[in-house]
C-alpha cells in the first residue's frame, strides 16, 4: 500500500489514521491534554512502541522533551537536544524526516532511548509556515525497516500535530497574557493601596499639624514619607519594566563599564543601611559592556534580595571567562527550597519563605533577567551548598589592540 500522489484517492484506512489526528486536534486546546491524546493517535497510526514530541526552547538553541508515550522517563527526566546533534537536533536542524533502524550502533544523544530498548526510530520536523516547532519520533522496541510508505504517514501526520501545536501554543499566549493582564491590575492595585494610603496620611498630618508637634515627630513622620513614596516609586518602575516586557521594548544602550567601581557604586547606594553587610570582591581593571543604568537595577536587585532573603555576609565576585563577565551575588542564609527553583524566574511568583520574611511583588528577578538577556546576557541561580547563589552574564568589553 502507498500513500496516495496528489489528485489521487487516499486509502481508507490512512484517512481513518489521519482524521483521527484531526478530530483530537480540534477537541483540545490544552497543550499537555492535546499531546497526550495525538501521541497515542500518532504512535498507534504508525504501529509503533512509543513516541515522543520535543518542542525548540525560547532561545531556538535546544529541543526540551515536552510530551512522551512508552518513554515518558524523556519528560521527567528533561530531556534536552542541542540543535544539529543527535537523532532529534538533526531533524529539527535540516528539516527532513530521519530514519535509524539499528539504535544500538547509531549516534543517538539520548540515552534513555537504548535504556529503554529501542532498536528502530523514525522521525520528522515539525514545522509550520516555515518555523520550526520540533520534532515527533516514533520507535519500536523490535528492529524494524521503517518504509518510504511509513515516513510519508509520518510526515502528512507531523503536519498536523505541527498545526494542533501551533494552535495551542496561540491559545494559551492569550490565556497567558489574559493572566497576565488580571495580576498586573491587581497587583498595581494591591501594592499602590498601602503606600498610598500611608503617603496621604503622612502628608495631611504635616499640612495639617506641623506647627503643634515636636521637632523630633516630624523629622519622624518625613522620614516615614520619604521611605513610602520610594516604594511607590520602586514599583511604579517595576510595572513600567513589565509593560515594556510585555511589549518587548526592552531597549539598552551598553557601553563600557569599570566593574569593580561601578559594583561598588551601586553596593553603596542599594544597602546604605547594611554596608557592612556586604562585600565587594571585584578585580581590578575588569571591565563590562552594559547599560549602567540597567545594570545598576539588576545588580541592585539581587544585592537586595540577599539582604532581605539571605543572610550576612553577602558577596559580590565577578570574573571573565571567554567573551563574558560572571558577576556572582552569593549570601550565607539557608538556600532557596529545591521545589521552588523552577519558578525563580517567573513574574509574580514567591516561595512561601520569601512572603514571611519581607514585602514583595515577585517581578523583580523576572525583570532582571529580561534586563540581562536584552544585552545578550542571562541570570542564573546557583544553589551549590549553603545560601543562594546567582549569576549575573554579560558581554566583556572587547579588548582593543595598540
Amino acid at each position: 500500500m502507498s500513500l496516495p500522489g496528489p489528485g489521487e484517492a487516499a486509502p481508507a484506512d490512512v484517512l481513518a489514521r489521519l482524521q483521527a489526528v484531526v478530530d483530537a486536534a480540534l477537541v483540545h486546546l490544552s497543550l499537555d491534554d492535546l499531546l497526550d491524546e495525538l501521541l497515542t493517535r500518532v504512535r498507534d497510526a504508525l504501529d509503533a512502541d512509543t513516541c515522543a514530541v520535543l518542542l525548540l526552547d525560547e532561545d531556538g538553541l535546544e529541543l526540551v522533551a515536552r510530551a512522551a508515550k512508552g518513554i515518558e522517563e524523556e519528560v521527567e527526566q528533561g530531556v534536552r537536544i542541542p540543535m544539529g546533534r543527535g537523532f532529534a537536533g538533526r531533524i529539527a536542524a535540516t528539516r527532513r524526516p530521519v530514519i535509524i533502524e539499528d539504535v544500538d550502533h547509531s549516534y543517538v544523544l539520548n540515552p534513555i532511548l537504548r535504556e529503554k530498548g529501542i532498536k528502530s526510530l523514525l522521525g520528522a520536523p515539525l514545522v509550520v509556515e516555515g518555523r520550526i516547532l520540533g520534532v515527533v519520533h516514533v520507535g519500536t522496541l523490535v528492529p524494524r525497516v521503517f518504509t518510504d510508505e511509513d515516513m510519508s504517514l509520518l510526515q502528512v501526520v507531523a503536519q498536523r500535530v505541527a498545526l494542533a501545536i501551533d494552535r495551542s501554543l496561540a491559545h494559551e499566549r492569550v490565556v497567558q497574557m489574559t493572566e497576565v493582564q488580571r495580576d498586573f491590575v491587581a497587583l498595581a492595585a494591591h501594592e499602590l493601596r498601602t503606600p498610598a494610603t500611608t503617603v496621604y496620611g503622612l502628608a495631611a498630618t504635616l499640612h495639617e499639624r506641623r506647627d503643634d508637634l515636636p521637632p523630633e515627630t516630624v523629622e519622624q513622620l518625613e522620614n516615614t514619607l520619604y521611605e513610602q513614596a520610594d516604594r511607590m516609586r520602586r514599583l511604579v518602575d517595576q510595572l513600567l519594566d513589565l509593560s515594556r516586557l510585555d511589549a518587548e521594548r526592552i531597549h539598552v544602550a551598553p557601553q563600557r563599564v569599570p566593574l569593580r567601581r561601578c559594583l561598588e557604586d551601586i553596593v553603596r547606594s542599594a544597602a546604605a543601611e547594611s554596608r557592612d553587610q556586604v562585600e565587594v570582591a571585584v578585580p581590578d581593571g575588569l571591565d563590562v559592556l552594559a547599560d549602567p543604568t540597567t545594570l545598576e537595577r539588576v545588580v541592585a536587585n539581587l544585592v537586595g534580595n540577599a539582604l532581605r532573603y539571605g543572610a550576612p555576609p553577602v558577596v559580590v565576585t565577578a570574573e571573565q571567562s571567554d567573551n563574558h563577565v560572571r558577576i556572582y551575588v552569593e549570601d550565607h542564609g539557608e538556600g532557596i527550597s529545591d521545589d521552588f527553583v523552577p519558578y525563580l524566574f517567573e513574574r509574580f511568583r514567591r516561595s512561601e519563605d520569601s512572603t514571611t520574611k519581607a514585602a514583595g511583588t515577585g517581578l523583580g528577578l523576572a525583570i532582571a533577567r529580561a534586563h540581562a538577556r536584552a544585552h545578550g546576557g542571562d541570570v542564573f541561580y546557583r544553589g551549590e551548598g549553603r545560601g543562594a547563589r546567582f549569576e549575573l552574564v554579560l558581554p566583556a568589553q572587547p579588548l582593543t589592540g595598540g
